[in-house]
């Protein structure tokens, strides 16, 4: 039998969970539609494939993608010293009168170069330098956990010639060892805005074909951007989940995608958010009625959903976010038994792994009222 939930509130350890190592998924599965699909919406779990979405959707029903478009973020390069650093690029800044080129990274080294210091990044065979990042400081203040640069050329054209694509750090390659289909896979194939440091994996088991059968049904269409950063990789550390700090994101809510949830709503449809971070954007919309911007929301049990009605998702890290999402969306015993099923049935995890289709605890459907 699955854990019941606690009466106290929730704590880290009541989302952690052992999972073998052999389930991790380390390349995508043959055809993006052919992956597993677990159908979780009752409490007869079935298993089924991707390819069978269209058959458990309903025509009127509305499909909301996030379209960030993955960025090769993942560069590599030394100090002046001849020291070995690696940047992994968060987020490009907006150029001020001062400087250009701006942009917010991770940078893993051994010891931090001082500000000032001018970086040389290489090309991406890693043989010589191709151009410079110079050092500003800690962002988003002077304790911040990120670090700002200044580059030598536009950032997006820099990281498009040099860079490697950001793999997660379950995934086992390294820059000599990037596989050529992941350059294709882990990209959506509906990514239209540059920007993001990992990819939103629910959306990558869509395919041309699949689209095309849900659109000939009925279900309609829309789009947010979320550009992920890789804070989503980050497991929460602190026991106390109010203690924990959410990782920043930047999500824009077009207003067609806002007519079409109103429009959904009118004609009795469902809002399916495929995966996680379109969920922080949908719910981000709702609580604040900002449309652009950013998000910090940390959603967890007991969090009242205002937009979505379904979820498409992938598995998720122990002690993730991401995990106490799905919690506080399916309900936490359900999460529970959905994992503990998912592990039995050998269903592959995280970014290139399998997907589950889950239904919101009942809450009826969504709230939805113009924020």
């Amino acid at each position: 039998m699955p854990p019941t939930a606690p009466s106290r509130p929730f704590v880290l350890s009541d989302f952690d969970f052992h999972l073998p190592p052999e389930l991790i998924a380390q390349t995508p599965a043959p055809e993006r539609s052919g992956s597993r699909l677990l159908d979780g919406r009752h409490s007869a779990f079935i298993d089924r494939t991707f390819k069978d979405l269209p058959g458990l959707l309903q025509p009127g029903d509305l499909l909301v993608f996030n379209d960030t478009q993955v960025v090769p973020a993942r560069l590599f390069g030394e100090k002046p010293s001849g020291g070995q650093l690696e940047l992994l690029v968060e987020r490009v800044l907006p150029d001020t009168d001062d400087v250009a080129h701006q942009v917010v990274a991770h940078m893993k080294v051994s010891k931090k170069p001082p500000v000032g210091t001018v970086l040389h990044m290489f090309n991406q065979a890693g043989t010589a330098p191709a151009f410079e990042a110079t050092l500003l400081g800690r962002w988003p203040n002077a304790d911040g956990p990120l670090f700002r640069f200044s580059f030598s050329a536009e950032p997006l054209g820099l990281m498009r010639e040099y860079g490697h694509v950001p793999l997660p750090p379950y995934i086992a390659r390294d820059k000599h060892s990037m596989k050529p289909e992941d350059v294709a896979r882990y990209q959506t194939v509906f990514a239209k805005h540059p920007g993001a440091a990992a990819a939103p994996t629910a959306a990558l088991h869509f395919d041309e074909p699949l689209l095309h059968a849900l659109q000939a049904m009925g279900v309609h269409r829309a789009s947010v951007t979320l550009h992920v950063g890789a804070g989503t990789f980050s497991p929460v550390k602190t026991e106390n989940l109010s203690d924990h700090q959410m990782h920043s994101e930047w999500y824009s809510m077009p207003p067609e995608t806002r007519q079409a949830i109103a429009d959904c709503r009118a004609r009795g449809g469902r809002v399916v958010a495929v995966g996680t971070t379109t969920v922080r954007t949908l719910e981000s919309w709702a609580l604040s009625g900002q449309t652009e911007g950013d998000t910090t929301i940390f959603i967890t049990p007991g969090f009242g959903f205002k937009v979505v009605d379904l979820l498409i998702t992938n598995f998720h890290l122990p002690k993730s976010s991401l995990l106490m999402l799905v919690a506080a969306f399916t309900g936490f015993e359900p999460m529970q038994a959905l994992y503990q099923h998912a592990i039995s049935q050998g269903y592959r995890f995280f970014s290139y792994g399998d997907a589950m289709l889950l239904s919101r605890q009942a809450q009826g459907l969504g709230t939805y009222a113009t924020p």
